[in-house]
């Protein structure tokens, strides 16, 4: 029992620890592909931690199980290179008590995988399209800010703004500048608010007080135009932080009434997530097997590679299952049957090579 709580203590803090270094990898990746949008006003500032936030269950489904795989590796490797491994040999432990062992925080953080991939991962994804909807549904003019140059209209408009007023109603000279492939068309003017037509739901930028230039560019030819009033339709701001499948955003118990190869696709991975957990668990058992003369890590990058084999067939699988290319029947079985019977005969191999050079003695007799 002692050996049992020392060796689960040691897998869940560095499982743990581990998890929260990937954590931070991921989300600063995953922060500035935000921050992105957010300069180029097709997303809030004020927004970008919630949405953070609501992608933190679906990110933290796919770090635990790595955390958990890499957690054993390094444990144990310590373990084999201080000859704790040794002395537990000597003392009776065998390799299969070990993974039984193993098996039982591994179960603990397949429960926690589970409850991310069952019920907070779908419930962040539905809160985090929520959110990108209404920043569609945002005009542009509520992303202007004052001083500086900001492209709109999807790339194709440049504006300044010199004021902007603190409830985003009033701007203050105002510079507009558009191209659309022939002609240049530059508006000043010295005062701009947005309009919105409640019949069509659509905003538009009105500015006051101005001047419109138009003509091609490299010839004297222009059009000056005086206006007291001048309008423009405001199309709604679109991000690129988008989910994958929007089968992301459904319950579990809308997947399994869904009948929709997508539907399904999804269900089979959130299945996928905690059974990986196990099936990774009796993978790294006996890859973190390391002869203290070879080094700690000599293992590892194999070991982290047949993991990255691991997922990345899951995956694969996944989206053959959701375009009809993979029976459903076969579905991501497929790919887990296999790495099990490879863990199977990974940590069996010692007994099969006893055996086989056993029947060999035999009939050489």
């Amino acid at each position: 029992m002692i050996i049992f709580r020392y060796i689960s203590r040691d897998l869940l803090v560095t499982s743990f620890a581990v998890s929260a270094i990937l954590l931070v990898i991921f989300l600063s990746g995953k922060f500035s592909d935000y921050l992105d949008d957010a300069a180029q006003g097709k997303l809030a500032v004020d927004v970008l931690f919630t949405i953070i936030f609501y992608r933190m269950p679906n990110l933290l489904e796919l770090i635990l199980p790595l955390g958990f795989y890499l957690a054993i590796l390094l444990a144990y490797g310590r373990m084999y290179i201080e000859s704790e491994m040794v002395v537990l040999s000597a003392t009776g432990m065998s390799q299969g008590q070990l993974v039984r062992m193993t098996l039982v925080p591994a179960a603990v953080v397949a429960l926690i995988v589970a409850a991310f991939s069952f019920w907070l991962s779908p419930l962040g994804a539905e809160l985090t399209q929520k959110t990108l909807a209404e920043q569609r549904n945002r005009s542009e003019f509520e992303s202007l800010q004052e001083g500086r140059f900001q492209s709109i209209g999807q790339g194709r408009i440049m504006t300044y703004v010199e004021q902007v007023s603190e409830n985003n109603k009033l701007l203050e000279h105002v510079f507009v500048a558009q191209y659309d492939g022939q002609s240049n068309a530059i508006v000043i003017a010295e005062t701009g608010e947005q309009a919105y037509n409640a019949d069509f739901g659509q905003r538009y930028l009105v500015l006051h007080k101005g001047h419109r230039y138009e003509g091609l560019p490299g010839s004297n030819e222009f059009k000056i135009t005086e206006f007291a009033e001048w309008g423009r339709y405001l199309p709604p701001t679109t991000s690129e932080a988008e989910f994958e499948s929007k089968s992301d955003a459904k319950t579990t118990a809308q997947l399994f009434a869904a009948e929709d190869l997508e539907s399904k696709a999804t269900l089979q991975w959130r299945i996928s997530m905690p059974l990986m957990v196990l099936i990774a668990t009796l993978l790294a058992v006996p890859l973190s097997k390391t002869n203290p003369r070879q080094g700690r890590y000599l293992k590892m990058l194999p070991a982290i590679l047949i993991y990255i084999f691991y997922l990345a067939f899951l995956i694969n699988a996944r989206s053959a299952i959701a375009d009809g290319d993979l029976p459903l029947w076969l579905g991501v079985w497929v790919i887990h049957v296999p790495f099990l019977l490879i863990a199977l005969l990974i940590l069996n191999w010692q007994a099969f090579v006893q055996l086989r050079n056993k029947s060999a003695r035999g009939a050489h007799a």
